[in-house]
């Protein structure tokens, strides 16, 4: 099983304000209690015990906070962005010491996903990524994967409904072979555009379908929504 995981959380948070303008968003309440902290808690659920936080807005608030996780029985390490290295970036940040498959989650999505299962698929296709994949209604609003069989060979953005390639999207959670990062140039760069686009018509990337829930926060519409729908874990 995989026992490490790096959660992206150092955006700025800026559809959210005035909510983050003295809060990382990170650390925004949904049912009491900091979303990002829903994640830590579900990865440990499923024995993950070193959890990477990727951070970079008010990085000292979350350091405060969360500490070095022994309040939740998880060690806890940071990967502080100094300037904006964008999802690529700072994923291959955080992942410069790691060699074996990790969980990559981002921490603005809040979901009951089943690690176990998705480790289930990782190892049936043995790709070089295993993306968590989710259904919609409203896949104008999102990436549409392209999938042949198991495997993810192509993403259509925000296509019109009846052009869409199917009703899943990018739930935001992954497997990660650190090779793959290679393919990331230096700086700043997109996981999206310079590395899941890139793989994706070589079949390196399968997909895992995640039918449980899905809220996403990047507006204050959505926060909301998931602050009255989500339910806990635990």
């Amino acid at each position: 099983m995989i026992d490490t995981a790096i959660i992206l959380a150092g955006g700025l948070g800026t559809r959210l304000r005035p909510l983050t303008n003295d809060t990382p968003k990170p650390l925004l309440p949904v049912k009491g209690v900091p979303m990002i902290e829903h994640t830590i808690e579900n990865l440990k659920k499923y024995g993950v015990r070193d959890i990477i936080l990727s951070i970079g807005y008010k990085a000292d608030k979350v350091i405060e906070y969360f500490g070095d996780g022994s309040k939740w029985k998880v060690n806890i390490s940071y990967s502080i962005e100094e300037e904006p290295l964008g999802t690529g970036g700072a994923i291959k940040k955080a992942a410069e010491n790691l060699r074996k498959p990790f969980f990559l989650a981002w921490g603005d999505n809040l979901m009951d996903i089943d690690f176990n299962m998705m480790y289930k698929d990782y190892l049936r296709d043995a790709p070089q990524i295993t993306m968590a994949l989710t259904p919609r209604e409203d896949v104008e609003n999102f990436g549409v994967a392209t999938l042949e069989e198991s495997r993810i060979v192509g993403f259509v953005e925000k296509p019109i409904k009846e052009e869409a390639p199917s009703e899943l999207i990018n739930a935001g959670a992954f497997i990660i072979d650190p090779e793959c990062l290679k393919i990331l140039p230096e700086g700043n760069s997109s996981m999206e555009k310079d590395c899941f686009e890139k793989l994706a018509p070589l079949g390196e990337i399968s997909a895992h379908i995640h039918k449980g829930q899905w809220f996403p926060t990047d507006t204050l519409e959505k926060y909301h929504s998931a602050n009255e729908n989500f339910k806990p874990m635990n």
